[in-house]
Formats: structure tokens, C-alpha cells, sequence
């Protein structure tokens, strides 16, 4: 079975909103053995939404369409939807009363408005909100599935998940099943290159890299008859390509590098403070992303200025004086400066220029000094970044996570 996916929404094509329903969509339906060769955008125009059902249906069997289904005028994929298949719209009372007691939870008078979403094309399956007032309903006919789901995904995801993968379960051709692994520290060609003829020699499963929010990841994908068989296909690959990028793989499927250095802190019973220039409070920010950090992590110092370099982290006016906000060597005195004012085991710092202005050709934009401080150690790395401000402060973050993971690596 092939599927397609369409969106409808003229906030969506105007760029107010992100379509993330797609990916998810997308991501599920893989899941499912259902193949996906086309999304679509379309925007509140009944001619336009009705074209774009009949160039989707010449492609798919299945289109799942979200969005549309307010109480509002412009709202019309249920409409046309019903159109398309020459079908009534009828009232369904179980969804008018649960619209009905929806406002009446919140206290609230169901609009008259309102009423518009209790009709359900003809012979349609009804889908149940739960989180929302908009029922969500499938039409099946001449071997054609429209799926028409609410566009928050607050109310999407639940609805698909309890009501159309059972719905769908039944048209899945095996079972494709994938296996994120996650990248610090390599960039996605570099990462690429190391696993090249892997990619090249295989069909089933397949090896895919992709880059995401400044990492790279690979995505493993085996399809079975099971999950099982899939799953089975995928270990000695997974086995092969962890051999090669060793550490590089900070972690796997949805899990992030805040979250793989939280725990290994935590877990250690290392304490951590943070002294930051350039990123503002940023790494501090991201370390605290993770729930069960609270046990280890003593404090984060913002020391923007070199008056705040001295008072608060102790570094000395003369290295300010000879090399300066930005260098090694404050870096250094700021690390082990934080770790002995909060009294931990681990004090990181980071000094730099963001940008867009500041840098001079000894010291460029995107020049970044780090400094790790481990149970008496001094450590200092050098970056060289490019991108905008935030790119750069993003890029620092994430470099200085990777480089304090690898240096937890081994330790008691």
C-alpha cells in the first residue's frame, strides 16, 4: 500500500506554523510497512483541496489528510472530502454530545459554530477526540482510504495512534523497523565516508546518514515479515558500524547529548558547575534539560565581563592584561576558578567571540576557548566556528557536551 500525506492549512503554507505532523506521519507509517512517496501543503480554498485529493489519489492508496476540521468556514477538508466520495454529511450525535461536554469541562458554552464538526461524511468510521472538539473520520471506498485527522498535534498524534494504526495494521506489507544511532563529534560526510561501503552493499537493511541540530545521525532500516526478522537484520549491521565510529555514537534512537552526560554524571557522583561567557548561560541551560541533574549540578556562573572574570572566578587581572578575555589561558583560570568557588569535582568554561562584530584577525568571530576542570586537572580546547550568533553559541554547547562525555568515558 502506498500512502500520501496532505496538509491542509493556509497557516502552514505562510510559514506561521511548522508542519511537524508530516514527519511524524511519515516516521509512523514507515513503521507500519507502508511506503510514503509524496506530501503535499494545501490551503483553505475548496478548488485547490479538491484538486489536491484527486492528484493524491492518482498517487496512493491511502491519504491522510490533517487539519481543516475546525469550526470554522474555512475549514473544510471534511466537506470536501465527503464531496470527492459523494457523500452526505449527516450529524452524528455521539460526537455533537461529546463536543458538548468538552466545553462543559471547561466551563464554557459550545459555540453554535461548534456544531459544523459533528457532521461525519456518510458510512464513515468515526475517530474520537479525546484531547479536542474536532472528531477525526475515515472514508473507505473503491479500494481508496481517506484519513482525516484534527491538525494540533496534540490532538493528531493520540488519534492516530489509538484509532488508525489499528485501522491501518491491516494493510501494512511486513514490518519496517529502524535504528537511530547518534553522532558527536563528526560531521555527516566525515561520519559518511567511515561507513561508505556498508551503504553501498547493502538493500535490506539500509543505512542512511542525515545531519540534525549540528549532529549527525545514521538511521538503520531492515524490513521483515516481523519485527522480530527486522530487528535480526539489523544487529550485525549496528555491531559493524559501532565498531568503526567507537565513541563517536553518543547514544541512540530519541535520546539527546544533555541527557547521555546528565547520566553520566549522575551516576559517577560528579559535581558539576559551569562558568560561561560567550554562550550566556546556554550550556548551563542545556545541562539542566536533564530531570535528575539537580544532584550534581552545583551552580552556573554568567562572568560576561573581566570584572566578573576576577570577582567571581578568581582569574587573574594580569592574564586578562596579556592575552586577553578570549585565550587559552583564561579559559583555564575561569574552569578551575568556577570548580573552586562552587566546590565540585568539575568546573567547564567557555569564552569567546559570538559575533557579529568583535573579532579581529588574530582572534576571528567564531574563536572559542573551553576550559575542563576534573579533580585538579586543567584541560583547554580550541574551536574555530562558523555561523550566525546563535549558531555559534548552539555549536559551542554541543562541542563542550561531546568533549566533557568523552572525558567521563573510563573514569571512576
Amino acid at each position: 500500500m502506498k500512502a500520501e500525506i496532505l496538509s491542509v492549512g493556509t497557516e502552514i503554507l505562510l510559514g506561521d506554523i511548522v508542519n511537524t505532523n508530516s514527519q511524524y506521519l511519515s516516521k509512523r507509517l514507515a513503521d507500519l510497512g507502508i511506503s510514503v512517496f509524496h506530501q503535499s501543503v494545501v490551503g483553505d480554498n475548496e478548488d485547490r483541496l479538491y484538486n489536491a485529493y484527486e492528484l493524491a489519489f492518482k498517487r496512493a492508496d491511502i491519504v491522510i489528510a490533517t487539519g481543516g476540521l475546525g469550526p470554522t468556514k474555512d475549514d473544510l477538508t471534511k466537506e470536501i472530502g465527503a464531496k470527492y466520495f459523494r457523500k452526505k454529511l449527516i450529524l452524528h450525535e455521539e460526537s455533537l454530545n461529546q463536543i458538548k461536554e468538552f466545553f462543559h469541562r471547561l466551563n464554557r458554552e459550545m459555540g453554535e459554530s461548534n456544531k459544523k464538526q459533528a457532521y461525519i461524511p456518510e458510512g464513515a468510521v468515526v475517530l474520537p477526540n479525546s484531547n479536542g472538539t474536532a472528531p477525526g473520520c475515515i472514508i473507505a471506498e473503491d479500494n481508496k482510504i481517506l484519513v482525516m485527522l484534527p491538525g494540533p498535534p496534540k490532538e493528531m498524534i493520540p488519534m492516530f495512534e489509538n484509532c488508525v494504526v489499528p485501522y491501518l495494521l491491516k494493510f501494512s506489507d511486513g514490518v519496517l523497523v529502524s535504528k537511530v544511532l547518534r553522532v558527536a563529534g563528526l560531521g555527516e560526510s566525515a561520519m559518511a565516508e567511515k561507513v561508505q561501503d556498508i551503504m553501498d552493499s547493502l538493500r535490506n537493511p539500509t543505512v542512511a546518514p542525515y545531519a540534525k541540530d549540528h549532529e549527525a545521525i545514521l538511521r538503520i532500516t531492515a524490513k521483515g515479515n516481523t519485527k522480530e526478522e527486522a530487528e535480526s537484520l539489523i544487529s550485525p549491521i549496528e555491531i559493524e558500524i559501532r565498531k568503526r565510529l567507537g565513541e563517536n555514537i553518543y547514544g541512540e534512537g530519541e535520546t539527546t547529548l544533555e541527557t547521555v552526560v546528565g547520566e553520566m554524571l549522575v551516576n559517577k557522583k560528579l559535581t558539576i558547575a559551569t562558568a560561561e561567557s560567550c554562550t550566556g548561560g546556554l550550556l548551563a541551560g542545556t545541562l539542566i534539560n536533564y530531570p535528575g541533574i539537580s544532584s550534581v549540578f552545583v551552580e552556573g556562573a554568567v562572568t560576561y565581563s573581566n570584572e566578573a572574570k576576577i570577582k567571581r572566578l578568581n582569574v587573574k587581572k594580569e592574564t586578562l592584561e596579556k592575552y586577553g578575555a578570549v585565550s587559552e589561558e583564561t579559559a583555564k583560570e575561569m574552569a578551575e576558578g568556577i570548580a573552586k568557588a562552587a566546590g565540585t569535582d568539575i568546573g567547564i568554561s567557555v569564552t569567546g567571540i559570538a559575533g557579529p562584530g568583535g573579532g579581529t584577525k588574530e582572534k576571528p568571530v567564531g574563536l572559542v576557548y573551553a576550559g575542563l576542570y576534573i579533580k585538579g586537572e586543567v584541560k583547554v580546547k580550541k574551536l574555530n566556528l562558523s555561523g550566525d550568533r546563535q549558531k555559534i553559541r548552539y555549536r559551542t554547547v554541543i562541542s563542550l557536551l561531546d568533549w566533557l562525555r568523552r572525558e567521563l568515558i573510563g573514569r571512576i
